[in-house]
Parts: structure tokens; C-alpha cells; sequence
């Protein structure tokens, strides 16, 4: 199976349109891929999430297999048949979280809660406390891949070490270079099992370049993932998505070196409808992010320009009380179509379970949208007019 194949490239930018092609279907690209960490899209099922457009979602290898393990998702049929969900899914490596359990200098990392040392970093992978329940756990390269090829994702990741930016060039030099012997480990492994499996669809490997905000070791690192076995490449690291000023920097330094045969995915981008138009003008495929989702059940909900400069209003604030008007009088979301703002308001002030649901339904509806709508401005030779209209 020919992984992906791009079918047209805009006349101005780097923006370009695709087709990954998955045993469980294909997925049209550039696209947005809504977060499932725990087997879920937090207070979706997945009728919601075929209403809404998604082609693609995600889940976290290191959450579940904490919880419930991927043994027991494996002996479910995977996480296809454990949720229910019949299009592509693509799991991490649980790589990012040895980051985000916190850094401290000299290999071990401490958590942020206090608890104290729970992770500790060496070449042969990552040993960590759950902070479920406090029991020990040792990630290497070989394990991910065992465990992503238990939960049976279509798109797997390599296993990496996610530096932050507030650590120092010779820490992030090591720390990539880590990255990078551990990056030919998971490909071996992932090839090993590949040709055992009996999932009776094919598994794909993307690495991850790694290098912080230091401009050669990000090239060092384009260069020597792009030279591996991957049948995609990711920029991963703090940067990508928290600052997109940094995201737009380390995208001008690597894209020239990644392959163009290959899917190219930004991991944590999609804060704002424009850092989409950001990264996509620059030749990205794919891309993840967690906040249209978590602002959503927090009552904050996109909207189109024309109704807010900053994309997106709260529905906790008083003036939507009693706004009898949609969310968005332009988007034909279940939840715009059928419920008000001053329905919304309520349910968030009464804190009732439906206002998450309703909320997320929408968020995700326009996000997944605008994506519809920029590839076919690609398409059509218009995605900088679109761009335009839009930021």
C-alpha cells in the first residue's frame, strides 16, 4: 500500500493537499486530528465524532497503558473495536510525557506535583511512577512499539525525548541524540513486528525531530530522522503549537530537508483557527491539539472573525443569558442548528454534563470545517485569498 500521495500543491505557497491511506480508510489532507487520550473524545461518542467530520482521531499510548493497559485493549480487538471507532486512529509514543512530568538537569526529571523524582532517563528507555497510583513503570523504544502495536493504531510514533525550551544547548544536544539512536531502535522493532502481526492491516511509523529552538541541532535532527526507515515525519517539542513564533522558525529551518513523499505533522498545533493557516502554508499535512476540545468545557467556543477579532467568545459571561441567537449564526453544527446561546449559558452555569458535549460538538464541528473549506482553497489555487479572509 502506497502510503500517501499528495494531489495538488498551491501555485503560491507551500500548502499542499493529500491522501494518507489507511486500512481503516483514507484521510484527505491538511487535517486536523481531534484528541482521544483515553480511548475518548472527552464527552463524544463516536456517532458524535462522524457528525462532526473527523477522519482521524488520536489516543495516548502512555495513558492507557496505565489505564487499562494494553493487554486488555489488545484482547478487545484493539482500540478500533474497543471504542467503537472505524476510521483511522494514531497514537504517540508516550515519549511526551517524560517531558511533561518535568525537567530537572542531569538525566532525572521531577514532577511538577511535588511528589518528587518520578522519572528517570537513561539509553535504554525511561523508567517513571504512574501518577494514577505511584507504581513503577520502564518505557524503552522496543516497548512502545510493542505497546502501539497492541492498541492496533493505524499511525504510530517513535519513542522520543521531548526537551523543554528553558533547557540548555548541551542537555538538548544529548537529549536529541538520545532521540535519535532511540528513533533507529523503535524502527527496527517496529519492522520485527510488523512482519509477525496479524491485524491484517498495515502499521505506519513516523519519527520526530527533536532539537529545541536551536536552529543546527534542528537541522541535525531533520536530517538524520528524514535518513531513516519513517513512513512520516514529525516536529515535535515544546515550541510547536505553545509558541507560534518559534513553531514558524524551526518550520523554515527543517521543511527544506524533510522529504516531500512523506506526510509532515506538527505535533500540538490548532490554539487558533490562524496558527492552522500558519503551518499549512509551510507544507504541513497533519496536526493535533487538545485546546479546541478543553476550552470547550470550559465554556470558551469558536466563532468567525466577524463576531469576535479573537475567534472565540465565553458563554459564561452574562451578556448570553438571554441570547435567544446561535453560537455562530454561519456554522450548521448539531448544537448551532438546534440550541441557543442562552441554552448554553444555562447548562454551564448549572454545571449540567450536557454543556460539555454540546460545547465540544461545536468546537470541533469548526474547526474540522475550516479545514474542509482550506482544502479546497488549495485545491483551487486560492489558499492565500482564504488565508486572507480568515487572518
Amino acid at each position: 500500500m502506497t502510503m500517501f500521495t499528495v494531489t495538488h500543491r498551491d501555485a503560491a505557497t507551500r500548502a499542499r493537499t493529500g491522501i494518507i491511506h489507511t486500512g481503516h480508510g483514507a484521510i484527505e489532507t491538511p487535517v486536523f486530528m481531534p484528541v482521544g487520550t483515553q480511548a475518548t473524545v472527552k464527552s463524544l461518542d463516536f456517532n458524535d465524532l462522524h457528525a462532526v467530520g473527523a477522519s482521524v482521531i488520536l489516543s495516548n499510548t502512555y495513558h492507557l497503558h496505565l489505564r487499562p493497559g494494553e493487554d486488555t485493549v489488545r484482547n478487545f480487538g484493539g482500540l478500533h473495536r474497543f471504542m467503537r471507532w472505524d476510521k483511522p486512529i494514531l497514537t504517540d509514543s508516550g515519549g511526551f510525557q517524560v517531558f511533561s512530568l518535568g525537567v530537572e538537569r542531569g538525566g532525572t526529571k521531577s514532577a511538577a506535583n511535588g511528589q518528587g523524582k518520578l522519572v528517570k532517563i537513561n539509553e535504554d528507555g525511561v523508567t517513571f511512577r504512574s501518577h494514577l497510583d505511584g507504581s513503577a513503570h520502564h518505557f524503552t523504544p522496543e516497548s512502545a512499539m510493542e505497546a502501539q502495536h497492541k492498541l492496533g493504531a493505524d499511525i504510530i510514533m517513535a519513542f522520543d525525548e521531548c526537551t523543554p525550551d528553558s533547557a540548555g544547548e548541551a542537555y538538548t544536544k544529548e537529549a536529541m541524540g538520545r532521540t535519535h539512536r532511540w528513533a533507529a531502535r523503535s524502527g527496527r522493532k517496529h519492522r520485527e513486528l510488523q512482519e509477525a502481526s496479524a491485524l491484517g492491516y498495515p502499521q505506519f511509523l513516523f519519527g520526530i525531530i527533536q532539537g529545541a529552538n536551536h536552529e543546527y541541532l534542528r537541522k541535525i535532527s531533520a536530517e538524520f530522522i528524514s535518513g531513516l526507515e519513517f513512513d512520516g515525519i514529525a516536529i515535535g517539542g515544546e515550541s510547536v503549537g505553545y509558541n507560534m513564533a518559534a513553531t514558524k522558525n524551526i518550520l523554515h529551518w527543517v521543511m527544506p530537508l524533510i522529504p516531500e513523499d512523506k506526510p509532515h505533522y506538527t505535533m500540538g498545533v490548532g490554539y487558533s483557527p490562524s496558527d492552522l493557516f500558519a503551518v499549512v502554508e509551510q507544507g504541513i499535512d497533519m496536526f493535533d491539539c487538545v485546546a479546541p476540545t478543553r476550552v470547550a468545557r470550559n465554556g470558551t467556543l469558536f466563532v468567525h472573525r466577524a463576531i469576535s477579532p479573537t475567534f472565540k467568545i465565553n458563554i459564561n459571561n452574562a451578556q448570553y443569558r438571554a441570547d435567544g441567537g446561535p453560537v455562530d449564526p454561519s456554522c450548521p453544527c448539531f448544537t448551532c442548528q438546534n440550541h441557543t446561546r442562552g441554552y448554553l449559558h444555562h447548562l454551564f452555569k448549572a454545571e449540567e454534563l450536557l454543556a460539555y458535549r454540546l460545547a465540544t460538538i461545536h468546537n470541533l464541528h469548526f474547526f474540522l470545517t475550516l479545514m474542509s473549506e482550506i482544502r479546497q482553497a488549495i485545491q483551487a489555487d486560492r489558499f492565500s485569498q482564504l488565508k486572507q479572509e480568515w487572518v
